[in-house]
């Protein structure tokens, strides 16, 4: 039976702090605040494979009141969750997210995310979209406060 699941992240900007986005450093003048490296793709993507499932969500498998995780690549936040989703027996069939931020634009480095983030999760590139969207300078968005991003997936069961 195929799931779906829908994901949300947001996290505050703020200068001095690096920009992560789908495992990519991204060179801008404002980075992402969060108790790992505030990947916020990464656990918008991952909050979706865990609500597909019904496994409760990334801050319940990953807390920002645990050490273990403080400064944490989120592409192994996400390696975790894929081995969650491998031993459920689903696979992921697609992804499809939105990352909302006011600048940089990210256009240029999307190629490299879906290289990251397919191999992570043991599928095509094609089978993996990430847009990029404003939100035309309006909300805590557009003031360049802070970044969020979207994401669904479809699974289905192996061997199905």
């Amino acid at each position: 039976m195929p799931r779906i699941g829908f994901g949300f992240d947001v996290h505050e900007l703020k200068e001095g702090y690096p920009l992560w986005i789908g495992g990519v450093l991204i060179d801008s003048d404002k980075g992402a605040i969060g108790h790992s490296d505030a990947d916020v793709l990464i656990h918008a993507i991952c909050d979706a494979l865990l609500g597909a499932l019904a496994l409760k969500d990334i801050g319940y498998h990953f807390p920002d009141t645990s050490t273990e995780f403080k400064g944490i690549q989120s592409t192994i936040l996400l390696s975790k969750v894929i081995s969650l989703i491998n031993n459920k027996g689903y696979k992921i069939i697609n992804v499809d997210s939105t990352v909302c931020l006011e600048a940089p634009k990210i256009s240029k480095y999307i190629d490299n995310m879906k290289k990251i983030l397919s191999e992570i999760m043991s599928i095509e590139k094609d089978c993996i979209s990430i847009k990029a969207t404003t939100t035309e300078k309006l909300g805590y968005i557009g003031e360049r406060k802070g970044i969020c991003a979207y994401a669904n997936v479809l699974l289905e069961k192996k061997d199905a």
